[in-house]
Order: C-alpha cells, then structure tokens, then sequence
C-alpha cells in the first residue's frame, strides 16, 4: 500500500538498522581504552565464538575487489581553496564536514575511488564515507571505548551498499547506520556527524578558508573521471541488489531521506526542487522544519566526466525555532517570512536582523529510493 505524508518531514540520521528483527543488547566494554579481542568477522565469519550477526551473512555480496581492493584514505593531505580551484569546476559535488569551525571539503570525485577517508575534524577521529552504488555519504565519530579506530572497505555489499570493517578488530559495519553487524563489535553503533553534499562553488562562499581534500592520496587513479558511467539513471537497476524493492517509487529514484523520533520519510527530489531555489516547510509531530534546495550541484554518476552531470542541486534541512514559521525562495537566497532576513543552503542568515544566526541542522541523506527504502522498510514517502 502506499502511504503518503502531506506537508511532512522527519529529522536526524538513520536510526533503525536495516534486517533486524530484535535490537541488540548495549555492547559493553570492560574497561576503557581497550577493544575486545576475537575472531575475525572479515575472514572467519563463521567462528562459533562470535556474536550473533545483525543480518543474514548470506546477504553479503562481493563487489569484486577484495578488502582494501578499494583503498580507504587513511593520511588524507589537504590543499587551499585557491589550489583546489584549478582542478574543481563550480558545480562539482563536495562533502562537507564543519566541526568547530574546522570546515573540510571532500570532492566526490576522490570519494569514488576511496570510498573512506579516516581523519581528524576540529580535534575529532572521524570517517568520512561515501558510497557510490547508494549515491550516500555519511560521516561517523570513529573512536570507539576510547580507541580511534580507522576503517577500511570489506570488499563487499549488503543491499548494493558499502560494507566497512573497522582495522582494530575486524568487524563489519553498514555504511547508512553505521551499526556493526558482524565480529566482536557487534551490536555497537557509531555516532554520525552531519556531512551534506554541497556544490563546490557553496562551499567556497560558506567556508572561504576551508581546507579541501588533495587529489595527492598516494594511488594512482583517474580522478575525474567516473568509474561508474551512466549508474544516475533512474530506470535502471542498481549493482548487486538480492532484495525485492519498494514499488512506490522507482528504484533509482533521488530522495533526501530524514528521520525522527523512530519515523522515517523519503522526499523525492522532484517534489522539493523548483526553479533556481525552493523551500518546502513541513512538520512531523510538534517538530518544524524546512528543507532548502538549490539548484547549481551536478551529478558526479551520470556522464563519464565527474563534472558534467544534471543539476541535481544541492540540500539542507533545518529544524524551525521561534517566530520563524514560513519561507520563500528569492533568487538563490532564502528569506523567513516573519523578519525578512536571508538565509543560505547551511541554514546560515546572511542578512536581516537574524543575520550571523544559524538554523538548527537536520542532518538527512542524498541517496536513492531502493537504498532508502530498503533500510527504513517502514519510510514513509512525501509528496504534495
């Protein structure tokens, strides 16, 4: 049956993980700054001795390479906005991760050859993941009982997305919830940090001093180049998929996924998007909140050039406090119609008597219909 939601959206990151009949029990340490010991999940899966799996192991497909075979950045350099211009165009996807004011960009055309980026943000161990099968990324705290951990890719999928591992004790995590689901770890969940994808020319203008991942990584790859021509088309199916898929929408459908308070809703890009700028204000419960969506961001999956792609646009989600109760796009600005001050795609005000304040972010997911729906089974999908 399809369920729809009429003027509603949900907040904060996946929540549920997906295949799972029961929670699992709080993973508990014995002491901190130690890691269990054990067998390992990425080559003895099997071992009696480990804990129950989260899914069915026989859900795991190989994607080809084997572990590593997709080599995580683990000693990422960074360059200068003004040397990164030379090889990013205005509208190339970035990732974006701001924490206390250390703002860093991670092109997605490196991101699609490395798929992690184990690094430190504003004094935190983070990792920055992007999946380009789900067209996902997400960004987790990477320190675990007080162990900075690095991750590194398994080589394999589950649901036609990344399957990390972590190099301390070899257990295996989803990339969409970062819950591990197999190895010692089981049952333990990462802490996701908000990292949506914006524009390269956005994150200039937002963040004039940031820092920008370097194309200088250590391996020899094309980068620029798209290994995974035409994927960005919504009438074909996505690699590896085993599951059936929701019919609501077509499988490879673009979606901005959001959760709250254990709801989860899906809002196609074709409902939020619209002329140069659009702002669509919704609720769920007693939450508001606005989604902002900017067009300017090309799809780095479609055309074989990581830079020539549709507009897809760029988004961000915001909780709504106070007076502020409706918006309106006006050119590429957005303007709260209760103080008249614009406000750009991170939900910072730039002029009017709010400017310098900034919205509450929601943090979402840039991805596809079947990846979406498939680990938030009981989504709601939005339309007008």
């Amino acid at each position: 049956m399809r369920r729809t939601i009429v003027a509603g959206v949900v907040f904060g990151l996946l929540a549920t993980a997906c295949a799972v009949d029961d929670e699992p029990e709080i993973l508990s340490f014995d002491r901190p700054g130690v890691l269990p010991a054990g067998p390992s999940a990425l080559t003895d899966r099997d071992n009696g001795d480990l804990p129950s799996p989260q899914i069915d192991l026989e859900a795991l497909v190989s994607g080809g390479p084997p572990p590593d075979g997709i080599p995580a950045i683990d000693a990422p350099k960074f360059r200068s906005i003004e040397d990164a211009e030379l090889s990013l165009d205005e509208t190339e996807p970035v990732i974006v991760v701001d924490i206390d004011g250390d703002a860093r960009a991670y092109p997605v055309e490196i991101m699609m050859w490395h798929e992690i980026v184990n690094d430190v943000v504003g004094d935190v161990p983070v990792a920055i993941t992007y999946c380009p099968l789900c067209n996902s990324a997400v960004t987790y705290e990477r320190t675990i009982n007080d162990v900075a951990v690095t991750f590194g890719t398994s080589g394999e999928l589950y649901a036609s997305a990344l399957v990390m591992y972590d190099r301390s004790t070899e257990s295996l995590w989803t990339h969409f919830d970062g819950r591990a689901i197999a190895g010692v770890l089981t049952g333990h969940k990462l802490e996701p940090v908000s990292s949506p994808l914006l524009a390269w020319s956005e994150f200039k203008a937002v963040h004039p001093d940031g820092r920008v991942l370097s194309r200088d990584t250590g391996f020899s790859r094309q980068y620029g180049r798209n290994p995974y021509y035409g994927y960005d088309d919504p009438d074909t199916p996505p690699f590896f998929l085993r599951s059936d898929v929701d019919e609501r929408a077509t499988v490879k459908q673009r979606v901005v996924g959001v959760e709250i308070g254990g709801e989860a809703v899906a809002f196609p890009l074709d409902e939020i998007r619209g002329g140069e700028a659009r702002a669509t204000v919704a609720s769920v419960g007693d939450t508001p909140i606005v989604i902002f969506w900017l067009a300017g961001q090309n799809s780095a999956l479609e055309d074989a050039d990581t830079s020539k792609g549709r507009d897809v646009g760029s988004v961000g989600v915001f909780r709504i406090e106070n007076e502020l109760t409706a918006f309106r796009a006006e050119g590429s600005a957005f303007v709260d119609l209760s103080t008249a001050s614009e406000w750009d795609i991170t939900g910072r005000a730039v002029s009017g008597p709010l400017a310098g304040d900034r919205l509450p972010v929601v943090p979402h997911l840039d991805t596809f219909w079947f990846a979406w729906s498939t680990y938030q089974p009981e989504t709601t999908l939005f339309e007008r």
